[in-house]
């Protein structure tokens, strides 16, 4: 077994470093489920019904976790903009 000794300020330094390579991984994860304000955005618009239509017509998929909350899928969002490009 080795023991390393380092200096208060080497051993902060490392944790920093160590936490910011995590972040930078946790960054580069694509998000699966957004939020509606999020969905409204991507889509521009600025109806809620028109959200729910969307949602209510199967056109985005889409969950409900809670009553009041509804997340939507990020992959069907993309695949809706897709269909509708020209």
């Amino acid at each position: 077994m080795e023991v390393i000794c380092l200096h208060d300020e080497a051993f902060y330094s490392l944790i920093e470093r160590v936490v910011e390579r995590i972040k930078e991984k946790q960054n580069n994860m694509p998000v699966k489920w957004i939020s509606g304000e999020e969905t409204m955005k991507i889509l521009r618009i600025t109806s809620k019904t028109t959200l729910q239509k969307l949602r209510d017509e199967g056109k985005i998929k889409f969950s409900q976790p809670e009553k009041k909350i509804i997340l939507y899928d990020m992959e069907s969002i993309n695949a809706y903009l897709n269909k509708h490009t020209y």
